[in-house]
C-alpha cells in the first residue's frame, strides 16, 4: 500500500497521506515522494488546484519517529528540504481538509497551504522544543507574521496545542467545520478555484507570496542548520529516547556543574 496516494478529478489533483494506522506520521521516504509530487503538478498543465487530506482520524502526526532516529535530517539536501522547496515554490493553490492530529510538520506544512478547514476534532501543536529540536517549514517566520511574536511564543517556545476554534481565531485556518463535512468543504473550494482563469489564478498567488517569499526561504535555511545542530545534542537524545519509552525527559541531566576554584 502507498504511503501517499494521488488522483486526478478533473484539473484537481488529490494528494492523501495513506498511513492511517500511524496517523498518517511522515518517513523520509513520504518527504521525497511529496516533495515530487508537488513539483510535477507545478509543471502539469492538467492540475490547476491541489486538495490535501489524511485518511483516517489524522491529517498528519508529523515525524515517524523510528525512521527519524535512522535519518535524522542534515543542513543540506535532506528530504524534508525538498519538500520545504517545492511547497515554497509553488504557485497553484493548495486547499487542505484537516482532521484529528497535525502535530509538528502536520502543523507546519499548512503554512504553506491557501484554504484549510479545519474539522472540530483537529488538534494542532508545534512540539519541537519540547523534543529540543526548533521549528521548520519557515514557521519561526511566518507564524509569527501571522499572529504576532507574542502568541507565537505560546505556541512554539512553549509548544502549547491548540484547538481548531482558537487555530482560527488566529487566522492559522480557514474555516472550522464538522468532522463529517471538511472534507466536502475543502473539495467544493477546490472545484470553485479550478473553474477560475488558471494563469490569473497562479499569478495572483505569485504576487501574494512575493513579498515574503525570500524571507521563508531564508527563515528555512537558517532552521535547517538549527535543526540539523539541535537534533544530534544531547537534549535531543534524551527527548527522543524519552518519547519512545514513554516517560518524561529530564534535561536537568545535561546541565554542567559550574567550575569550582
Amino acid at each position: 500500500m502507498d504511503d501517499i496516494v494521488t488522483e486526478h478529478a478533473g484539473s484537481v489533483l488529490r494528494v492523501q497521506f495513506n498511513r492511517p494506522t500511524k496517523r498518517n506520521a511522515m518517513t523520509s521516504a513520504m518527504y521525497v515522494a511529496l516533495a515530487g509530487i508537488f513539483n510535477e503538478a507545478a509543471k502539469d498543465e492538467n492540475t490547476r488546484v491541489v486538495l490535501w487530506h489524511g485518511a483516517g482520524d489524522s491529517f498528519c502526526a508529523g515525524n515517524d519517529i523510528q525512521d527519524f532516529l535512522k535519518n535524522p535530517p542534515g543542513p543540506g539536501e535532506s528530504p524534508q528540504a525538498k519538500l520545504m522547496e517545492a511547497l515554497v515554490n509553488f504557485d497553484k493553490p493548495i486547499v487542505v481538509a484537516v482532521q484529528g492530529a497535525a502535530i509538528g510538520g502536520g502543523t507546519t506544512m499548512l503554512t504553506h497551504c491557501d484554504f484549510i478547514y479545519a474539522a472540530e476534532s483537529t488538534k494542532f501543536h508545534m512540539p519541537f522544543i519540547n523534543l529540543a529540536l526548533v521549528p521548520e517549514f519557515g514557521s519561526s517566520c511566518s507564524v509569527p507574521a501571522r499572529i504576532g511574536h507574542v502568541r507565537a511564543a505560546e505556541l512554539i517556545l512553549l509548544g502549547t496545542p491548540f484547538d481548531a476554534r482558537r487555530a482560527a481565531e488566529m487566522g492559522l485556518v480557514t474555516e472550522v467545520v464538522s468532522d463529517k463535512d471538511a472534507l466536502a468543504r475543502a473539495t467544493d473550494t477546490a472545484r470553485k478555484l479550478a473553474a477560475k482563469p488558471a494563469a490569473a489564478l497562479q499569478a495572483s498567488k505569485r504576487l501574494m507570496k512575493q513579498p515574503f517569499r525570500e524571507q521563508i526561504k531564508a527563515a528555512m535555511k537558517a532552521e535547517n542548520g538549527e535543526f540539523s545542530t539541535q537534533v544530534r545534542s544531547e537534549d535531543a537524545k534524551e527527548a527522543l529516547t524519552a518519547f519512545l519509552e514513554k516517560r518524561k525527559p529530564d534535561f536537568t541531566k545535561n546541565i554542567k556543574s559550574p567550575a569550582t576554584t
